[in-house]
């Protein structure tokens, strides 16, 4: 509280200053990083250049601070080597583990194989 002799005071126009808080509240609210999960869809049986390649954009996705949502899809009697999956699964989270930590651990539904993978920082 000032102590000043005549107290200070300002004459404000109300909705200049609520205008003012407006355009504060929406600057910060435009400057908020969004969330977001980005998908990765790979094959049990990948090939290793399409691997390094999906896992170039999983870095990436880390680095802009998104959840990446690793898909394994199962198709025909690939379901009978599920091993494969999460052989592939347990690779990535390896390869990954100094930038991201498990939200979801790999889990089979129907047919695809699904592990979630949040940014440390």
């Amino acid at each position: 509280m000032p102590t000043a002799n005549p107290p200070v005071c300002k004459i404000l126009d109300l909705g200049k200053l609520k205008y003012e808080g407006q355009k504060k509240a929406a600057e910060a609210r435009r400057r908020q990083k969004i969330i977001e999960v980005k998908e990765i869809k790979m094959r049990p049986n990948i090939d290793d250049h399409d691997y390094e390649t999906k896992m170039k954009a999983v870095r990436r996705f880390f680095e802009e601070g998104d959840k990446v949502k690793l898909t394994l899809r199962f198709r025909g009697r690939e379901m009978a080597h599920q091993e494969l999956g999460m052989q592939l699964l347990n690779r990535v989270r390896e390869e990954t583990a100094e930038i991201s930590k498990v939200e979801a651990e790999p889990k089979l539904e129907g047919r695809q194989m699904m592990m979630v993978l949040a940014p440390k920082g």
